[in-house]
C-alpha cells in the first residue's frame, strides 16, 4: 500500500515540475524575479528565447517520463510488493 501512494506521489511531483518548466520560462515570472533585479546582466541571458525553449522542453521531458513511468510501472518508482 505504501509502494502505491510512494508510486503516485512521485509520478505527481514529476508531473507537476514538468508542467512548471514548460509554463514558468513564458510567464511574467520568469521576467520578473529578485534574481533580475540583482543581477541585471542576467537578464540578457534569461530573456533569450533558445533558453526558455530549452527549460519548456526539460519540462516536455519531465512531464512524457512520469506518463511513461505511469503506464509501465517502472522501478524508478515501484517497488516489489
Amino acid at each position: 500500500m505504501m509502494a502505491r501512494v510512494l508510486r503516485v506521489v512521485m509520478l505527481l511531483i514529476w508531473l507537476e515540475l514538468g508542467l512548471v518548466l514548460i509554463l514558468v520560462p513564458w510567464s511574467e515570472l520568469w521576467e520578473v524575479n529578485y534574481y533580475l533585479y540583482q543581477y541585471p546582466s542576467l537578464g540578457l541571458f534569461a530573456s533569450n528565447p533558445y533558453l526558455r525553449g530549452a527549460m519548456s522542453g526539460l519540462g516536455l521531458i519531465n512531464v512524457l517520463w512520469a506518463l511513461e513511468a505511469f503506464r509501465r510501472r517502472t522501478s524508478a518508482v515501484a517497488t516489489n510488493e
